[in-house]
């Protein structure tokens, strides 16, 4: 059985290993914030080789399968995925303005729904879904009136935004889950020094 100073340590090296991955996703985070031209690029080449990579995997995977009855379905859509991540790699400025009109036009959508689902229902969250509403809204005409200059930047900021919050999110975990395993570790070399009772 494992010592458990030695697993504390063990443990202690990777939550501290996870914090510093969190730092390093703030820092990303940040830079893309300052250069959101540049993340919304790097975040559109970055999804075309996911797509590429997935639809070749998923080729091997129907490949591996040919007799079943999902064989030509697999096929079928490993070659949509090839094809899209081909014409993501590509075309990455013309997939970021689609993109952004889609995420507009969902901002939009759920905007309205939020106002209008608040209004009828007036249930007890009416003040917080009419904000939420309204904000929708709001950021839906704000890309949609900017299109296409906002696909330049809309997804480069959501994609570093995304980056920023998970980096604080494991800085957070790789710190408390330290603390956690120091606490452990004193209270169980204290239990040890403490003398037998009879």
């Amino acid at each position: 059985m494992t010592d458990p100073a030695i697993r504390g340590r063990e443990l202690s090296r990777s939550f501290g290993l996870l914090a510093l991955l969190g730092a390093l996703l703030v820092v990303a985070g940040l830079v893309g914030l300052v250069y959101t031209g540049v993340a919304t690029l790097t975040s559109m080449i970055l999804f075309g080789w996911l797509l590429l990579i997935g639809g070749l995997v998923g080729l091997l995977h129907a490949i591996q399968s040919r007799g079943t009855n999902y064989f030509w379905l697999g096929v079928v859509v490993a070659a949509l995925n090839i094809a899209a991540g081909v014409v993501v790699i590509r075309h990455p400025h013309g997939t970021a303005e689609a993109l952004t009109m889609f995420a507009a036009l969902l901002f939009l959508t759920g905007g309205v729904f939020r106002l209008v689902g608040s209004v009828m229902v007036r249930g007890p969250q009416f003040g917080w879904t009419l904000l939420q509403g309204a904000f929708g809204l709001l950021l839906g005409l704000l890309v949609l009136f900017d299109w296409p200059h906002s696909s330049l930047y809309v997804l480069g900021l959501f994609f570093s935004l995304a980056l920023l919050f998970d980096g604080l999110g494991l800085i957070a975990i790789g710190v408390g889950g330290r603390r956690i395993v120091s606490l452990v570790s004193d209270q169980q070399t204290v239990n040890e020094e403490l003398p037998d009772k009879p």
